[in-house]
Order: structure tokens, then C-alpha cells, then sequence
């Protein structure tokens, strides 16, 4: 983990992995200033899911957090129909929380350290052939209407690529795909997949 930094937070019932895509619609006005900042200065927030809480905070109501997530950019962004702001952000690297406050506008903060290697652009782990069953559904999982539309790039080679978009993309719950962004071990976290699909497989 590298030096401690301050980041806007953005929580949300979803958990997100670096090199990964999500669509937001943004309407409460701690958001629409988020972006509008983050726009202007090129900069990110972390997206952290929630433990406790709605995404939407209302008064007598709080949000409690996990405290590893992933700090994302926007990528894109336009009106949508429904005439809100839409974004699309993709994860750049994986965060952990040292300390969290909520600070002006009732936007929360933190202050947060970032991997060192579960980040974009890290250095590449091949694939060994043993995972190649693992490449196989992670490419027919990407031939998902939904999934396609977001243009991911992914080396299939790379075995930080598997792990991250096999987290996200396979049908298992927000607290597996959690525990899963939380190992720093790559091939861990490989090890837990294969352990999943193979218990989806069954029917367990």
C-alpha cells in the first residue's frame, strides 16, 4: 500500500474492480457537485459498498461501509432521457480506508491508502494452461449483451484481468464479490473462483 491520501466516496450496493466499467445516474446534489468537481480537475472518488444504508441518504438515516473498495474516474458521461446526469466510471486501483468522516455538503471522505498491484497497468501474471477453463467463461460471459456494451478491455493472459473481471461478472452475491476484492493475493483469489464456479456448476 502506498502513502495515505484524501478521497470523496461515493457508496453503492455494488462492488467494483479495477479495469472495471459502471453507469451511474447522479441526482442528489452532493453528487451532481462530486462529478462536477472530479470533471474539472481530472480526479476520482472511491466507490466502497455499503454495509448499512440506503445509496440515497435520508435525514435520521446513516450508511456504515466496508473499507476496501476502488477508486474509479469518469470515463464518459451525458443526459439521459429521463433528464438526469449520467456517468460511466472505470476502477483504477484498490483503496483501503484509514479513517472516514462526512465532510461539507454531507459528502463522505476518507482518508485511504491504494495498492500498489491491484491497480490498472500493474505488471502482468500469465495465465497458467490449468486456468484455461477460467479464460473459456470469462469469454462467454463477455458475449453478454449487457457486458459487451461496456467495451472492456481485458487481457486474458494477464491473470490480474481473470480474477478482476471473473469477480464482478460471475453470479454470486456483493459480499462474495467483496471478499474477493479484499485478497491481495492474485492467485488467491484465482483459488476462490475456481472454487465458486465450481460450486455454481453443481447447483450449490
Amino acid at each position: 500500500m502506498n502513502e495515505a491520501r484524501e478521497i470523496p466516496l461515493f457508496p453503492l450496493r455494488v462492488v467494483l474492480f479495477p479495469g472495471g466499467k459502471l453507469d451511474l445516474q447522479i441526482f442528489e446534489q452532493r453528487y451532481i457537485d462530486l462529478v462536477r468537481s472530479c470533471m474539472k480537475s481530472g480526479s476520482g472518488f472511491g466507490i466502497c459498498l455499503l454495509k448499512q444504508g440506503e445509496e440515497t441518504v435520508s435525514p435520521g438515516t446513516r450508511q456504515t461501509i466496508h473499507r476496501t473498495g476502488t477508486y474509479a474516474e469518469i470515463v464518459d458521461w451525458n443526459q439521459l432521457d429521463n433528464g438526469l446526469l449520467g456517468i460511466t466510471v472505470e476502477g483504477r486501483a484498490k483503496f483501503r480506508i484509514e479513517e472516514c468522516w462526512e465532510g461539507e455538503g454531507n459528502l463522505l471522505r476518507a482518508r485511504a491508502t491504494f495498492s500498489a498491484q491491484d491497480s490498472v497497468g500493474v505488471e502482468s501474471i500469465p495465465v497458467q494452461e490449468q486456468h484455461a477453463g477460467l479464460i473459456d467463461l470469462l469469454q462467454s460471459l463477455e458475449n453478454h449483451p449487457l457486458v459487451a456494451e461496456k467495451q472492456l478491455s481485458i487481457n486474458h493472459d494477464n491473470l490480474w484481468d481473470l480474477g478482476w473481471r471473473l469477480s464482478e461478472l460471475i453470479p454470486v452475491d456483493t459480499g462474495t464479490k467483496q471478499a474477493l476484492l479484499e485478497l491481495d493475493d492474485p492467485w488467491e483469489r484465482i483459488e476462490n473462483l475456481e472454487q465458486l464456479v465450481s460450486s455454481l456448476a453443481n447447483g450449490n
